[in-house]
């Protein structure tokens, strides 16, 4: 039997090389050319066929087996967030105002630590894996759906779907593993709250957006408490942004834009608080003779595990840790591989990769965000198990 926890140890090194190396140049949204084209050398360099631009940016890799069998597909996210780390580490981010604030960097190197693993393996494996990095996970940029559209999910086409995010809410040597929906659809608002501009030394000429916007704030905030049924399920709404037409400070602007977003883990519930959210600001603002122009998009829904496969993955597991480091994790954080998992059924899962020893426990999307690296390769073991217990022809070990 193959010792993958022994083979990801093995691997350190090249682990931690690739993720600094990732971490050095983030590449954000669709314009991820550098980090794809090493990717890209890396899994030809281990044999596998190799297919670039999918869905713009993203990188296909192919791994057939020896024999026939399933074909398993390893998604992982590749692009880094528009935010400036304040982190003073050697492997810091080299592009001002650009970092991997969430993980991808460590998920790269994760997937290309199993291709090694299941390269060295070839003639034991009974299928083919199905080696998926995507670029625009992150802001609701639509990655996911570009390279679906370009057919990622065809010739072949997977039987089964695997995926995992390193995760600073559990700490090193925890895995998150849940069936049912794990993580919520997100959608985004952007409301214009539209008045009549003028003297702010003479407020009765004008009708004043930025107070209205003021009353509006707290009674988006309030829809959650008061205008949903607290039966319905987990939901969260937040105003994230504020800006106006005006940086004057005698002048009241003519309109003042706010944004932010909502996470529920049903359509239904997302359908309600989208009504909720247009009628609330329609209402607030004609009260003060304002108006309200509104739009909604959802970028991702709710990421499903199928349930059978959860109970697979979590018997592998088992091979790897304990069962006291296997704890549900659900999360109001979405990710777009919720449209791969509705096509294909699978399991996306969270290897916890904070240490408070280390002082490693900021959040992720923060300046300072970082993870214990000897979360990689944990996270190969664990995927290499899962992904084995699939295509490893166990006659073969």
């Amino acid at each position: 039997m193959i010792d993958y926890k022994a083979e990801a140890e093995q691997l350190r090194g090249e682990l931690v090389a690739y993720r600094r190396d990732f971490h050095r140049h983030p590449e954000v949204g669709f314009e991820v050319h550098r980090t794809a084209a090493v990717v890209a050398e890396q899994l030809q360099r281990l044999g596998l066929d190799v297919q670039t631009g999918v869905g713009k940016t993203g990188v296909v890799a192919l791994l057939q087996g020896e024999k026939d069998g399933p074909t398993v597909l390893w998604r992982s996210d590749m692009d880094a967030l528009p935010i400036h780390e304040d982190n003073d580490v050697p492997y810091a981010s080299q592009i001002p105002g650009v970092m991997h604030a969430c993980g991808h960097d460590g998920h790269m190197a994760i997937a290309l630590g199993l291709a090694h693993i299941f390269a060295k393996h070839k003639q034991e494996i009974a299928g083919r894996i199905k080696f998926m990095f995507q670029p625009a996970e992150e802001l609701g940029a639509g990655g996911a759906l570009a390279m679906i559209a370009d057919g990622v999910l065809e010739n072949p086409e997977p039987q089964v779907t695997f995926g995992m995010h390193l995760w600073n809410t559990l700490p090193l040597g925890m895995v998150g593993l849940a069936d049912g929906a794990i993580m919520s659809g997100g959608s985004f608002f952007n409301i214009r709250v539209r008045g009549l501009a003028g003297h702010a030394a003479m407020p009765h000429t004008t009708i004043d957006p930025v107070a209205c916007t003021g009353q509006l704030i707290s009674a988006l905030h309030q829809i959650v408490g008061r205008r949903m049924d607290a039966m319905a399920g987990a939901v969260v709404l937040s105003v994230t942004s504020i800006q106006s037409n005006s940086h004057a400070y005698n002048a009241i602007p003519a309109y003042v834009d706010i944004g932010g977003t909502f996470r529920t883990f049903n359509a239904y519930t997302s359908e309600m608080l989208e009504q909720h959210v247009r009628s609330v600001a329609k209402s607030v603002c004609e009260s003060v003779g304002c108006t309200a122009e509104v739009q909604i998009r959802h970028p991702t829904i709710p990421v499903v595990n199928d349930p059978d496969i959860v109970k697979r993955v979590h018997q592998a597991f088992l091979q790897i840790v304990d069962e006291e480091s296997l704890v549900e994790e659900r999360t109001m954080a979405s990710e777009d591989v919720s449209y791969i998992l509705e096509e294909i059924p699978g399991v996306y899962f969270f290897v916890g990769s904070s240490n408070a020893k280390k002082g490693l426990t900021y959040g992720h999307h923060h300046p300072r965000f970082d993870f214990d690296e000897d979360a990689l390769p944990l996270a190969v073991a664990l995927g290499a198990s899962a992904i084995a217990d699939y295509v490893i022809d166990s006659k073969s070990e």
